[in-house]
């Protein structure tokens, strides 16, 4: 190609990159793991609230056939979370925090979910055989237990994410406003506005799912019994769950 034409090539416009089609969209979230055991958890926390409210009698065979499909579903739940302790490792590996508060917490959240996974999978080999299944209401507490400390760090430390993002807010939003009566064009402060806005909604998010979690996870280290244990109310809890963590996979992908 000679000069002329390389530079009429390099002053035309670039084309936009294609944006991803539904189907192709929903490939690359169904080849994660999370993608899957997302959608098999929405389905189990459907059937347990259909179980729940007592709509479909007992005596139905319907009724049977939604029991063993749930139990079977969150087995499969299990075989799901083989290995993804790693996941929690990698994060404790490649956090860089600034105050010793926040190491603290960020072990704790880690920590917790990371022996939660692990535990879970001796659970699944109990569950399905392999080894004798009478350990498995001791690993279960172990999990339970596991589960709710790590969310207790994760709470906090999300919380404390969502209160430096309202500063940031804060502060972007002086500066529009300085701007704005100054005259002066503001698009870029706008921009980071926006994204910072969009952020905050998913960390909000995000702990709304940890409180459901760990509402469940405190069920389980109480075994159903006290306050806040209704099965119907857990099954919500847990539909809500797998809702927002599938939405927040779905954008991620």
């Amino acid at each position: 190609m000679d000069s002329k034409a390389s530079t009429a090539a390099t002053s035309q416009p670039q084309s936009k990159p294609k944006e991803k089609d539904f189907l192709n969209h929903l490939e690359t979230y169904l080849a994660k793991r999370d993608g899957v055991d997302k959608l098999l958890k929405i389905s189990r926390y459907a059937t347990k609230i259909i179980l729940a409210s007592s709509v479909l009698p007992e005596t139905l065979p319907l009724t049977r056939q939604l029991k063993s499909f749930e139990s079977s579903v969150g087995l499969s739940r299990k075989a799901f979370r083989l290995g993804k302790f790693v996941q929690d490792v990698n994060a404790l590996r490649n956090s860089h925090l600034d105050s010793k508060e926040e190491i603290l917490l960020s072990i704790i959240a880690n920590g917790g979910e990371g022996l939660y996974y692990f535990v879970e999978q001796f659970i699944w080999l109990a569950k399905s055989g392999l080894i004798d299944a009478r350990h498995s209401r001791n690993l279960q507490k172990i999990s339970a237990w596991a589960e709710f400390i790590g969310y207790i760090g994760s709470i906090t430390l999300k919380l404390r994410e969502l209160k430096r993002m309202k500063e940031d807010e804060a502060c972007l939003n002086s500066s529009i406003e300085i701007a704005l009566l100054g005259g002066v064009g503001c698009k870029e402060e706008e921009e980071r506005r926006k994204k910072l806005r969009a952020k905050k909604v998913m960390k909000q998010l995000s702990v709304i799912q940890d409180f459901a979690d760990g509402l469940m996870a405190l069920a389980d280290i109480r075994d159903g019994k006290g306050s806040f244990t209704d099965p119907l109310l857990l099954s919500c809890a847990g539909l809500l769950s797998a809702l927002i963590s599938t939405h927040k996979n779905w954008v991620s992908c």
